[in-house]
């Protein structure tokens, strides 16, 4: 089954991050047809030096140069006219895929062609010293992925494929600063696509007290109202589900990092 992976990269990004992912993709055991890297801005020398590497030793490596950053949402859609499959698999740069990963994905797909959305848990580690720290799991089957939904983001992004069709008809990542992906899940579950998720770890995720730290504070908190406050307005989630929603997540946004570092990794995996 062929199919393309997408993945953006920015000047901010380390290059050895970027060689290890790029190596997981390559080396799995179903390896993908092409992989659409989108260049989103200029890059660092080390980053170039990476990429140019990659291409000599793989040339489905497809490049999309973008002369300006304009954020993760704005590249994966022009990244996303360049993929040439039906079946499209996101990566992270600095994630780190299972082996099997593509295969147990393309398989869920032959088996069940009435899917067009699949995902998997993810296993969280430590950026620093290389330690598992807690793993996103996320409910199996499309009815307990729409209500889970209702309360948290339903897909682990950095793991998902998606037939190609089913995001461009729902209008691709449509702009909602750091909820474009789950913006564009609840427009899918809206429009009756079928989800699944994959009951084990597919993808090793980079964490550190950063990640953490650009997931609070005020302005975030106020974003998230507004995101929820459009779910709500679209018929997604009731006043109640709002309500109780703003206050559990306006509290972790607002609260010390360390404390919501301690929620995310006990309390919500």
């Amino acid at each position: 089954m062929e199919f393309s992976v997408l993945m953006s990269l920015y000047a901010k990004e380390r290059p050895e991050y970027l060689r290890e992912s790029l190596d997981s993709v390559f080396h799995q055991t179903v390896p993908p047809t092409e992989v659409v890297m989108v260049e989103d801005g200029p890059l660092t020398d080390e980053l170039y030096g990476v990429l140019d590497e990659t291409e000599k030793a793989h040339p489905e490596l497809k490049r999309v140069r973008l002369e300006k950053n304009g954020g993760l949402g704005a590249a994966l859609n022009e990244g996303l006219k360049h993929c040439s499959h039906e079946l499209v698999a996101r990566m992270d740069t600095d994630d780190i895929a299972v082996a099997d990963r593509f295969e147990k994905q393309t398989k869920v797909f032959e088996h069940y062609p009435q899917v067009e959305v699949v995902s998997a848990w993810i296993q969280e580690f430590d950026s620093e010293t290389g330690e598992d720290t807690s793993i996103r799991k996320l409910p199996e089957y499309n009815y307990e992925i729409f209500r889970y939904g209702q309360s948290r983001c339903p897909v682990n992004h950095p793991v998902v494929m998606f037939r190609k069709k089913s995001v461009e008809f729902a209008g691709g990542y449509l702009p909602f600063p750091l909820f474009e992906d789950y913006y564009l899940w609840v427009r899918l579950l809206l429009n009756g696509v079928k989800f699944y998720n994959i009951q084990e770890c597919l993808l090793r995720f980079r964490t550190s007290p950063e990640m953490y730290k650009r997931r609070g504070g005020l302005k975030h908190a106020l974003t998230e109202v507004k995101f929820l406050r459009h779910i709500r307005k679209l018929g997604f989630i009731s006043i109640n589900r709002f309500v109780a929603s703003v206050a559990v997540r306006f509290t972790t946004r607002v609260s010390p990092n360390f404390l919501r570092e301690w929620i995310y990794r006990k309390l919500l995996r």
